[in-house]
């Protein structure tokens, strides 16, 4: 409507107990669906179904044309961007756009925190994540969907050691908010591990809609976002790799397309406590090699290493996310991504 047009949006939150306010200049708050197929379904069994309770039943027929593997985004659009490009901002497995809202503890996250400095923001849910939807198993999605248990969540994510949850002893000066850890928790998501090709094929479709962009993408989302952004690599001007747990095989994948493609890794605490961790980061920087090796600027940050100490996998949700978000910014500004 129009009146979402050139409005100006307060948003106030809360840091460090004291208040702090901006104001941004907003042009427009959208959404929309990209990617995805139609499928066309048949054979299935009618049902006869009560929807509500004291309505009458209703049959149900399952069969006949749907639309699958499409992906989700939400965008706020600044009426004076200071950055040339809009941000992407992708999460990880098992989890949604969230990631980047409202932290756990109440404050706000990096979606908050890219507006104030002058970025169009985009935040998206995957495939099969969030309000992208599901489709039926095992007729599109071919294997059954899997959900991470709390303990997976505080141990994997490097919150505790291996074998703390039982007893949620977190590591000595985590940055993670203990308080809220049952509440990220409800952020949790299922996920397939048989949709890589659909999930790519969506965040191409994704580029094509809004790119040129810079892409800041967490976990697994890591990997997705760069195999799709190999197939239109000019229209990627940076990628931040926020703990991505995967990369293309330079020994399997032409990476010269991202010659002129910058790229930021930017790594917590506590990697080396774990082989999972050892093995990621190992691998990531096979990749990260790969792509010095045609040309590309490449920044490897590990954050303990610069001073910043104690932050978790889900970074953007510890109590000193924004003095990450700040490295993060500061690398695009130097690589001459805002205005």
């Amino acid at each position: 409507m129009a009146w979402l047009h050139r409005c100006a949006l307060a948003i106030v939150g809360l840091c460090a107990g004291a208040s702090a306010a901006w104001a941004l200049d907003v042009a427009e708050i959208g959404s929309f669906h990209v990617g995805g197929r139609e499928v066309a379904l048949s054979g299935l069994a009618q049902q006869e179904i009560v929807f509500s309770a004291g309505a009458p039943p209703l049959k149900v027929d399952p069969n006949g044309q749907f639309e699958v593997e499409q992906m989700y985004a939400q965008y706020v659009k600044l009426a004076n961007p200071k950055a040339r490009y809009p941000l992407l901002l992708v999460h990880g497995g098992g989890l949604t756009g969230v990631t980047y809202e409202t932290k756990p503890d109440g404050k706000p996250g990096w979606q908050s925190f890219f507006l104030n400095q002058g970025h169009d923001v985009y935040v998206s849910d995957a495939v099969e994540r969030g309000r992208a939807s599901w489709a039926r198993y095992p007729e599109i999605f071919k294997t059954e969907p899997m959900f991470r248990p709390k303990r997976e969540a505080w141990e994997l994510f490097r919150i505790g050691p291996t074998d703390s949850y039982a007893t949620r002893a977190s590591f000595d000066g985590t940055q993670f908010p203990l308080e809220a850890f049952d509440q990220f928790n409800k952020q949790g998501v299922p996920r397939w591990v048989t949709n890589d090709a659909p999930t790519i094929a969506a965040y191409e479709a994704y580029f094509r809609k809004v790119c040129p962009c810079v892409v800041l993408a967490h976990s697994q989302g890591g990997n997705l976002v760069l195999s799709a952004a190999l197939r239109v690599p000019e229209l990627v001007k940076a990628v931040v790799l926020v703990e991505t747990s995967g990369a293309p095989d330079p020994e399997k994948t032409d990476l010269a397309p991202f010659k002129a493609v910058p790229h930021l890794f930017v790594w917590g605490d506590h990697l080396k406590d774990f082989p999972f961790w050892v093995r990621v980061v190992g691998n990531v920087a096979k990749y990260r090699d790969g792509i010095r090796a045609v040309g590309s600027r490449v920044d490897w940050v590990e954050l303990p290493e610069t001073g910043i100490k104690g932050n978790t996998h889900m970074m953007m949700m510890d109590r000193n996310s924004d003095q990450i978000a700040g490295v993060i910014q500061d690398w695009i500004g130097k690589h001459g991504l805002m205005r």
